[in-house]
């Protein structure tokens, strides 16, 4: 099996910059249904502010890491599944709404307890990158009401410092002044 790069993957799969958490991506589905704003949980403020807004069902990207890129910390008001598809491990800090961080491993290799899918609950803290030593990694995200960039909250090193316990270092990674 031929081993791709992350250049060949960005130009194979069309990815580009993301433009809020770091990394590459494309949207690959949207659903076609929507969910009208009234009937959205208080959580969706920004569609329920605007009379009749709608938001799509469900949304579906690549998300590409590469060394020197990484997920800055951020949430959103909907769940998120992450899906691993080729490449090198990811971590993943999270820091849930209780206070709880805990760091996960995205990747292939199940028997040494990384996730081939991993779920990141609504409001709960995220952020990724390559672990040391790894050169890409395609990933892909699902995320339900569909996302929406009025609901993406970045986390800053102020705003977080001090909230991940023994992985501080790793939030002082994943995040930007």
């Amino acid at each position: 099996m031929t081993r791709l790069s992350a250049e060949e993957l960005k130009q194979k799969l069309s990815l580009e910059p993301h433009p809020c958490e770091g990394g590459w991506f494309r949207q690959i589905w949207q659903a076609d249904e929507t969910i009208a704003g009234e009937s959205l949980p208080p959580r969706y403020a920004a569609a329920r502010e605007q009379e009749h807004a709608a938001r799509v069902a469900g949304t579906c990207i690549y998300y590409l890491l590469e060394p020197g890129t990484f997920s800055e910390m951020h949430r959103l008001a909907s769940d998120e599944i992450f899906h691993f598809y080729y490449g090198d491990p990811v971590e993943m800090l999270q820091i849930a709404p209780d206070g709880r961080a805990e760091r996960f491993l995205l990747g292939s290799d199940l028997a040494e307890g990384q996730h081939c899918q991993l779920i990141v609950p609504k409001h709960t803290w995220q952020g990724s990158r390559l672990v040391t030593g790894g050169e890409c990694a395609l990933l892909g995200c699902t995320v339900s009401p569909g996302f929406d960039y009025a609901d993406y909250e970045s986390g800053t090193r102020a705003s977080l410092a001090g909230k991940a316990g023994e992985f501080e270092d790793l939030l002082l990674a994943l995040t930007r002044e």
